[in-house]
């Protein structure tokens, strides 16, 4: 097995020089303003649900410093190498690398900014991911140094942000989308996770973490509403087997938010790419200004 190593560091595409990953289509950025809102299992829940639409589909782990997509697609052995490459693990039909094939589960990632660039470098560069509709990026919560190393080494067709209702996540979401149009990331859309619960014995709804925000911030500030996702015992359940939701029971509510998310960004995406629709993101200046009022203004 390879290691990932701390020595290097190449320019992407972005500035005109090596393109790390030739072959991929579409490449998408998972991202949270803060930790905790279900990030991992959104973007884990997404590819396998763009897998099952007949695309394609990478998933990269760019959380670094806690990596769980190993462990919620249900891959415990590490990939294997092939002519100098790192051939990515696979499962539910999508290719996937993660730190977490790399490090022992007590171990601590202690890395500074260099690190980090590299090994994501080198998780686009190294690995055969081969032909991709889409390359889903699993990033850390907030803005920091895996954030800014992704939009220097290769070009995002946009970014995804996940919040819960609350207004301290929703604070937080507004910080990391104006991070995204400080380096020219077109902003794809809202999801709202942990929307609301639904009690399995007597059928009431409970909006535990309020309800709302997330479709209220993105009429706010300008960008696509993607839509809601439950709290589930199931979903739960199913990162925790390495079985997603949208696998493990296709036909259940929380499987078809999944989809419908994933049918959403699909077809922004294609509308950018054709020019003829997608949801073009606020200008800097004007999401700053939206930004610096409260939302219910």
């Amino acid at each position: 097995m390879g290691e990932v190593n701390s020595g290097g560091m190449t320019q992407g595409r972005n500035q005109g020089k090596e393109d790390l990953i030739p072959n991929v289509k579409h490449v998408i950025a998972i991202s949270s303003g803060k930790g905790g809102v279900g990030k991992t299992t959104v973007a884990v829940n997404l590819a396998v649900a763009l897998r099952l639409s007949g695309s394609t589909v990478g998933l990269l782990d760019a959380d670094v410093y806690g990596p769980n997509i190993p462990m919620m697609m249900g891959v415990p052995k590490p990939p294997e190498q092939q002519d100098g490459k790192i051939k990515p693990a696979e499962s539910h039909g999508v290719k996937l690398i993660s730190m977490g094939f790399f490090v022992p589960e007590e171990t601590a990632v202690v890395w500074r900014g260099p690190m980090i660039h590299t090994a994501i470098q080198q998780f686009l560069r190294d690995v055969l991911w081969g032909e991709l509709e889409y390359l889903l990026i699993d990033l850390p919560p907030g803005t920091g140094d895996a954030q800014l190393t992704l939009t220097q080494l290769v070009p995002i067709c946009g970014a995804v942000t996940v919040t819960t209702p609350q207004e301290v996540a929703l604070h937080d979401v507004r910080k990391g989308m104006m991070m995204f149009q400080k380096v020219n990331v077109p902003l794809l859309g809202i999801i709202e996770n942990m929307s609301f619960f639904v009690c399995g014995h007597c059928g009431e709804r409970t909006e535990i973490f309020s309800h709302g925000g997330g479709e209220r911030a993105a009429e706010k500030l300008g960008v696509p509403f993607l839509g809601r996702i439950p709290i589930d015992p199931a979903i739960r359940a199913g990162g925790d087997s390495g079985m997603p939701i949208v696998v493990a029971n296709p036909a259940s509510p929380q499987a078809a938010a999944f989809r419908g998310i994933a049918a959403k960004l699909v077809d922004g995406i294609s509308g950018m790419d054709a020019g003829t629709g997608g949801q073009p993101s606020a200008s800097l200046d004007s999401l700053v200004k939206k930004i610096k009022r409260p939302l219910g203004t």
